[in-house]
């Protein structure tokens, strides 16, 4: 374990913790960001109004001629409140049309845009097709449904090398609008604002709930003051059926905060889950608990040992869905982890720098393989590549062998920036996405000069786990204001904005300091500091606990992240362990 203390570019001394934290992150205007208002939110016109204009007119046409339309649901969690956003709010304006000839499109994987919809398409009364979050690169395709005479509506936030010529395409990355860290419902929430602005209706903003889902779970960053201030005022108004159902459901591990970091753990995970593991009938189900005109109708109940003929709410069923889709899940990682486990072994591949893993097909479910890549990465603090063999005949005298899949770098080795070193090998096909999590894609006769080239770039990479912390104390003098400033600060942490972590360096524990409280249910280590600061470690055991009961002390380097207990109006600060090492010990204290 290493600790690396974060520099402050402004003097050191200046603000409070949490100021000091949010200088650590870029913010220079600090006041702003904890005090944005709808003063920050972009004018709809900045996509150009001449695109809303050309999708308003489209889509009046079609409801105006009673024509059929669909909509495509993209396949995360983005796409599924996207898509759910305009629906109900096209249901407001016009619910006779959105139940008779408006429908939805469900992909069986995570494919993307019109490509498995295009062989699909069988209605000859189409006229109009709207994808929310998806569809900017889809040129072919917008190509195909103009020669049949069929307007699509693209509302997306995704990087294009062009705008389509063959398709209204209003997109923040390809127009004036300044926040690029929009992402696909936040741009379909501001095509709603603009159709309020010229109906003279105000029926965009009762779904700011699921714009505050789709941006958290998007991943979008919290230092664009428009980002932040729309994730804060939609989770101030949740009164979307699914995601209030959600936050009852996991209410106490939410410990009844509803912040960026809550719903990125306890409510998009169980969305994405569906995308990459349920079935259509099961997508089908929790996206209908999204609208409000279809969550509460009844249907046949699927709950075990029901009466025939028993009804339950769609609500009721997708919330059974969810959690058995989660589990289903986590059991099929649980069976992918065991057998890579196996080829670590037996494939002597922890002797190379990236852990990559070479797989037939059907070996593990490709729609979970980021999951488990996030899962190896962290365990063996290394990059992790998951592809699987794909092989192509373009014709009868070639063949092509490639392998496809997820990739995932690891930040806290100190690479950020694991897609260019791929990139820089010249031995891949692609590298598509994040730094840090991205399709990979190889020629199998590549596969060796790209072990041979990442080795050698990642040679200096450290083994260790670097914990960036913006806080170093020494022994118990840790400044308890600093910890109850930051812990009160839960409400502000997710993407750019990384909740702090804090170090301890050469803290040294006698047993009197130490309680190993629930020992038979939930075992927790807690440390008393004499300052009133307590250190807690979840998942402890009554070894971890006996360690510290010799007499004369334990000395530790220790990481974590602050924390406030609440308990009869007494405020604990508190630190959460994330990790830590014994550097010392003595059988005498004095």
């Amino acid at each position: 374990m290493k600790i690396q203390l974060m520099e402050n570019p402004m003097q050191y001394s200046m603000g409070s913790a949490l100021e000091r934290v949010l200088m650590h992150r870029g913010v220079t205007d600090i006041s702003h960001l904890l005090n944005t208002s709808d003063k920050d939110i972009c004018s709809f016109l900045l996509f150009g109004e001449f695109r809303l204009q050309a999708a308003l007119s489209k889509l009046l046409k079609t409801i105006q001629n009673d024509a059929d339309a669909v909509v495509i649901v993209d396949s995360d969690c983005d796409g599924f409140t996207s898509a759910a956003l305009l629906i109900n709010y096209l249901h407001d304006l016009f619910p006779y049309w959105v139940e008779n000839n408006l429908t939805w499109f469900m992909h069986e994987g995570k494919q993307h845009g019109l490509s498995d919809f295009t062989p699909k398409f069988n209605n000859p009364d189409l006229k109009l097709i709207l994808i929310p979050d998806a569809g900017s690169n889809d040129y072919e395709y917008h190509q195909y449904f103009k020669e049949k005479n069929i307007d699509i509506i693209i509302l997306d936030h995704h990087e294009a090398e062009i705008e389509s010529e063959n398709a209204i395409v209003i997109n923040n990355q390809l127009s004036d609008y300044p926040n690029k860290e929009l992402s696909g419902v936040g741009v379909t929430w501001q095509f709603c604002k603009y159709i309020d602005s010229i109906l003279n209706v105000d029926y965009a903003d009762s779904y700011l709930d699921l714009v505050a889902l789709g941006l958290d779970a998007d991943m979008m960053s919290l230092k664009s003051f428009e980002t932040k201030h729309l994730i804060n005022k939609g989770f101030k108004q949740i009164q979307n059926p699914f995601f209030e159902a959600m936050i009852e459901k996991n209410g106490y591990q939410m410990k009844d905060k509803i912040n960026p970091i809550s719903v990125a753990f306890y409510v998009a995970p169980y969305v994405n889950a569906i995308v990459r593991s349920g079935t259509i009938d099961e997508k089908q189900i929790v996206f209908r608990s999204m609208l409000k005109f279809e969550a509460f109708q009844k249907i046949l109940s699927t709950k075990r040992g029901h009466k025939l003929g028993e009804m339950e709410t769609v609500l009721s069923q997708a919330m059974r869905v969810v959690v058995n889709v989660k589990n289903r899940q986590t059991r099929a990682q649980e069976a992918g982890l065991e057998l890579l486990e196996n080829m670590i072994t037996n494939q002597n591949l922890l002797n190379h720098k990236v852990l990559l893993f070479l797989l037939e097909p059907g070996q593990i479910d490709k729609n979970i393989a980021g999951l488990i890549a996030n899962k190896f990465m962290a365990k063996y603090q290394r990059p992790c590549c998951i592809l699987t063999k794909i092989v192509d005949i373009p014709n009868e005298n070639e063949i092509i062998i490639s392998y496809q899949g997820s990739a995932r770098g690891y930040d806290k080795s100190g690479i950020t920036n694991f897609k260019d070193i791929c990139a820089e090998t010249d031995a891949i096909m692609y590298a598509e996405g994040h730094q840090g999590a991205f399709g990979l894609g190889i020629l199998e006769e590549n596969i060796e000069t790209f072990i041979e080239k990442t080795d050698i770039a990642l040679k200096d990479m450290n083994p260790d786990p670097v914990y960036f912390v913006d806080f170093l104390y020494y022994g118990c003098d840790v400044n308890s204001t600093d910890i109850i400033d930051i812990g009160q600060a839960d409400y502000l942490w997710g993407k750019d904005l990384d909740e702090p972590f804090v170090a301890i360096h050469d803290l040294k524990i006698t047993k009197d300091m130490v309680v190993l409280m629930a020992p038979d249910k939930k075992p927790t280590l807690k440390i008393i500091l004499p300052n009133g600061v307590n250190l807690i470690k979840f998942n402890s055991n009554q070894e971890e606990y006996e360690q510290f009961m010799s007499d004369g002390y334990i000395a530790i380097d220790v990481v974590g992240r602050c924390n406030i207990n609440e308990w009869r109006e007494i405020i604990t600060p508190q630190i959460l362990i994330e990790d830590y090492e014994i550097i010392d010990s003595s059988k005498y204290f004095f």
